[in-house]
Order: structure tokens, then sequence, then C-alpha cells
């Protein structure tokens, strides 16, 4: 589609032949291209005035698995079949780890599936060739430590530590677009969870948390001097207010010329809306910017159970049409205030995606606009990211490494979350199945 002042026929047919298939990052080529075809003496284009906006097709599966080799697609093909039977993905994590402390042999099948296909490595030097590989086809990748502290001050300042040298590889670097940490890997879960129950803290309970509180300033810090855009993970509702406190003092620091802090709002809590509205009165009012990752939430189970336990309301939308409502008003109330805030559309669902190249184009943003990012999984919703890349989008893939015995509790996540959102594994088999089909690999 083409959108101009120009309303020549013989130039638009030109057009409209050439820009089929055509992304924003070959639009100086495409001018050079069509000023030679159309002399001077009869047209005088401003094309700084034409919008080119390419819709993404996320059936086209060619695209979407370009980078996968036939055996590559064939093993994601068993493990999302796996994912149908949800008696494996609740016992299998289990045994895994039994195994592994146990020091039964059990790495090499680990490293071999579910691994390989959702983990660029065990070492940040080992991504570097999924991460090249990726950024090839035009997805940048997010360094992800995928630690969870269990309250050991060592082990925590070990974390931050390795945050900070993915901060430093990300510097400079258009391979890696952003970094992230997730609180819990650096503050101490039970010390949180007493704040935001409103349990007075001790002398030590006050020590633990501003030690925590410091690895988080450490971290924004680096990425602010360094110009790196930070994520911000989000955690469990009964940790969150904690975390959202840390994240908007930090924002408020650190975005005053730039957005380098981004919390991550889950929008399937019903009072993230509101929140997020509040936030961008918050920020005009007091001058700086925002930046935020919007993700729907993949445990409502676990929220939910955890409500009914304890008595209190749950802080989940009750079906999921409320929690589509709720995201796609994020996106617009986002973009309508785009002059200050910027987001990533972190969700693995077609129709919010494409609402957000909907957005974008009405408001008549380029494909490229660096306030505007798409984010999935690496191994999950290939043919949403590589089919946005194509058209011209920017688009990143979370990249978790670290030790196996460490990244376990994430592959687990992983599995469950194939199972409990609705079709997940379903439409990835799905098109992995057409993709196979269409390389003629029998099946």
């Amino acid at each position: 589609m083409l959108v101009g002042d120009n309303s020549d026929q013989r130039m638009n047919k030109i057009f409209n032949s050439v820009l089929l298939r055509v992304s924003v990052r070959n639009f100086v080529l495409i001018e050079s291209f069509l000023t030679s075809l159309i002399p001077k003496a009869d047209h005088k284009i401003n094309f700084a005035k034409i919008l080119i906006v390419q819709q993404p097709d996320f059936n086209n599966t060619e695209i979407a698995f370009r980078y996968k080799t036939t055996p590559e697609l064939k093993r994601a093909h068993f493990l999302f079949s796996v994912f149908k039977y949800n008696w494996l993905v609740k016992w299998v994590p289990a045994i895994m780890t039994t195994a592994l402390k146990s020091g039964l042999p059990v790495k090499g099948i680990i490293k071999q599936f579910g691994f390989r296909h959702f983990c660029g490595g065990e070492t940040m030097d080992e991504c570097d060739t999924t991460a090249k590989k990726l950024h090839d086809f035009g997805i940048g990748s997010i360094l992800d430590y995928a630690a969870e502290g269990k309250g050991n001050a060592a082990e925590l300042e070990f974390n931050k530590n390795q945050i900070l040298k993915t901060i430093d590889k990300t510097a400079g670097n258009q391979t890696y677009p952003f970094a992230v940490f997730k609180p819990t890997g650096i503050l101490s879960f039970e010390i949180m969870e007493k704040a935001d129950a409103g349990i007075p803290l001790t002398n030590d309970d006050l020590n633990v948390f501003y030690e925590g509180k410091a690895r988080v300033e450490a971290i924004c810090l680096k990425a602010a001097q360094k110009r790196v855009r930070l994520f911000v993970d989000a955690e469990d509702s009964w940790i969150q207010k904690t975390v959202d406190d840390l994240a908007e003092e930090m924002m408020e620091k650190h975005n005053r010329s730039e957005v380098i802090v981004y919390n991550t709002l889950q929008m399937y809590r019903h009072d993230r809306l509101k929140f997020l509205e509040l936030q961008i009165i918050k920020a005009r009012e007091k001058g700086y910017k925002l930046g935020f990752k919007l993700v729907r939430g993949a445990y409502m189970e676990k929220e939910r159970e955890r409500a009914e336990k304890m008595g209190y309301p749950s802080p989940i939308h009750k079906d999921k049409a409320a929690t589509d409502a709720d995201y796609d008003a994020a996106l617009g109330l986002c973009v309508e205030n785009a002059d200050i805030v910027s987001i990533c559309c972190g969700s693995h669902n077609e129709d919010s995606s494409a609402l957000l190249v909907k957005l974008m184009h009405e408001k008549g943003f380029a494909n490229d606009d660096k306030r505007f990012w798409f984010a999935q999984l690496f191994g999950m919703s290939d043919h949403i990211s590589f089919n946005l890349s194509q058209a011209g989008y920017n688009v990143a893939k979370y990249l978790p490494f670290g030790p196996i015995k460490t990244v376990l509790p994430y592959l687990s996540r992983r599995a469950q979350e194939n199972t409990s959102v609705a079709g997940q594994a379903s439409r990835e088999l799905i098109l992995i199945k057409r993709e196979l089909k269409r390389r003629k690999v029998p099946q």
C-alpha cells in the first residue's frame, strides 16, 4: 500500500510494481532507482512525503523458518508435539532437576532438545553464533541471564555482575538492541513479598532491601552511561509493587532525554491499564519519558490459585477477552502518547502485533521508528518475528543463557506456557508442519 500526495498515474504504476515486497530499510535504494526511471523534466517528486506501508503476512512460513535447517525444524516439531501432553510437562522438569542434582548423565538430553530450542547457550559468548544468525535476518537479540535468586547475597551479587556484562556487550552493538534483568535475580523475593504485603521490615530486612536496590541502581546507571535500553522484567503480582516503584524511580532518574529504562506491564492484570494511565500523567508532570514492555502474562493459574487459597480477589481478568481488550487499549494509549512513551509489544499474539502495525501506520510513524519494538521469546512465534522484520519493523528475540541447571526453571516455564496459553503449541505445530510440507519433508 502506498500513501502520498502525488496522484500521477504513471508514477504510481511504477511504485506499485516495484514496492510489492520491500521494506522501509531499502527506501534509499528505491528512491535512487525510481529517480532514474522518471525523467527529471516530467516529475519533481518529494520522496520524503511518501510512506511505504507493508503489512506482514503471519502465514508465510517460508520467511518464518528460513533461518532453520530442516533437522532443526524436525526437532522443533518433536518438541511442540511433546507439549501437548500435560503430564509430561508437569513431571519431566522435576525429574530432570533431580537427575542433574544426582549427577546422572541427562545434561546432553536437555541440551539437545529444550535448551537448544529456547536458549542461546550456556555462556554469553556462546550466544554470539545464534545472535549473528538472527541479525542476518534483521532480528535483534536480547541477552537474558536466566537466573532467579534464592535469597543468597553472594548469588544475587553474581547475577548482578552477569547483567552488567550483558550491558557492556550490548553497548554500541546493533546485534543486541536491549539488555534485560529479572528483579528476583538480584533482589530478595522474601523481602519484596514482605514489603508488598505491608509487613514492617526489620533492620536486617532493610539492609537486605537496600543492598538489592543498590544492585538495581548500579545496573540502571551502567545502562544510562552506555546508552543501552534496559527492560525490567515483571514478577508475581504479590511482589510487583516493589518492582514498579523501583522501575518508576529509575525511569524518572534516567529517562530524561531518551528512554533507557522500560518497565514491564502484565496486561492480564485488571489494574494495569489504569496504572499505565497514571504513569503517563505523572511522567508529564515531572518531565521524564516512559518505556514499557507490554506482555499479557502466562501464569493465570498460579495467580488465581494463590488468590483463592489466601482469600483475596484475583488480580487477573476473568477471561481472555478482557485481557486482550486491555492489551490492545494499552497499545493505543502508548501510541497516542508517543511523544514521551516508547514501547515494546512483547506478544505472541498475531492480532495485537497487527494492531500496533495499524496504529503506527495511522499516525504516520515509519516502520522502523525506534520508539516501537516487537519482541518474542527465542524458539517461539517465529512467524510473527520474521515476517515483521521482513516488513521493516524493529524486532528482537529474548535469548536466554546460563548453565543448564540454572536455566532449567526457565525451560520449565516455557513448557508450561505452551500448555497453558490457549492454542500456542498447536499453532506452532501447524506452522511447522506447513513449512515441512512446503519443503517436501515426509512427516
